[in-house]
């Protein structure tokens, strides 16, 4: 019952938008739920050849929980996702669950691969889904993932091929409105095109003092990088250190384009705008309802 007792608490926590603090010493990961008025403290720690998690605070009972069954259950901001071996951490903005990196993935979910598309013409002239990291260089990976084309999301919704893994997806351009307003964002502004808001872009932006760095907040822990764009026409490299482009689930009726977003050194805010389905930008997937 008590560990039962403290999972629910997790859920409520989380629900009522507790916010996580992480901290490791030695083997040790102490991770604290902030709430308004009270905290939950989470030690993980080996009791002979188990782990357990502690759980202490006003919810949790002071109780001893399997750290099997505890991590099985998934907490945004403190549970990963893997998919095609890579581990991604997962972050909590109101009501939504994003991953707290750019996609990086090789495979659709439903493991057929998509293809790596090196040669500047024939990225020019996809029109299936393809992917590459900035300037064909993998090095690139670690901080900005892959860049895919608009195929590759198109792709993912028609049939089951999914870009995100299961259980996530690649966001609407309604989700991504949501996500703006979270952050204080007017619903008008939100629905509107160019550059929107107050400060929303640098509270997505990754801080000077975060690894990869750039020159935001990181207030909301979006942990945004300027993974600059491969260009549609021509299959050539630009903005990398400069901008970040996300693709959106959507595409403008009546057009040939879709929607994403971008963040730029240069601004506070966020744009909002429509642009050529060939072009490579990131993605980011946010976990369905």
């Amino acid at each position: 019952m008590k560990h039962l007792m403290t999972l629910l608490a997790l859920v409520v926590a989380v629900t009522a938008g507790a916010q996580f603090d992480t901290t490791s010493v030695g083997n040790k990961t102490f991770v604290t739920l902030v709430l308004e008025e009270s905290t939950l403290e989470l030690d993980t720690f080996l009791l002979g050849d188990k782990s357990y998690v502690r759980v202490t605070g006003p919810f949790a009972l002071d109780s001893l929980v399997d750290s099997k069954a505890f991590y099985s259950t998934f907490v945004c901001g403190i549970s990963s996702v893997t998919f095609d071996g890579h581990e991604y951490g997962t972050v909590q903005i109101g009501d939504q669950c994003w991953f707290a990196e750019n996609l990086r993935t090789t495979v659709y979910n439903n493991g057929e691969t998509i293809p790596e598309v090196t040669d500047d013409s024939a990225w020019g002239g996809l029109s299936t889904g393809g992917r590459c990291s900035y300037d064909n260089d993998a090095s690139n990976l670690e901080n900005y993932g892959y860049l895919y084309n608009w195929f590759a999301v198109h792709d993912s919704l028609d049939d089951s091929r999914g870009l995100c893994p299961s259980g996530w997806h690649v966001p609407t351009d309604g989700e991504w409105m949501t996500l703006e307003m979270e952050l204080g964002m007017s619903e008008s502004e939100a629905n509107s095109v160019g550059g929107r808001g107050t400060d929303q872009g640098t509270q997505m932006k990754s801080s000077s003092s975060d690894t990869p760095s750039w020159n935001g907040s990181n207030t909301s822990d979006f942990s945004a990088l300027p993974g600059g764009l491969r260009v549609g026409e021509y299959g050539g490299f630009d903005y990398v250190g400069n901008f970040g482009y996300w693709w959106s689930a959507s595409s403008p009726n009546g057009t040939s384009s879709a929607w994403l977003r971008l963040l730029g050194s240069d601004g506070d805010f966020v744009v909002r705008n429509s642009d050529y389905r060939r072009n490579g930008f990131s993605v980011r997937c946010v976990r369905d309802e």
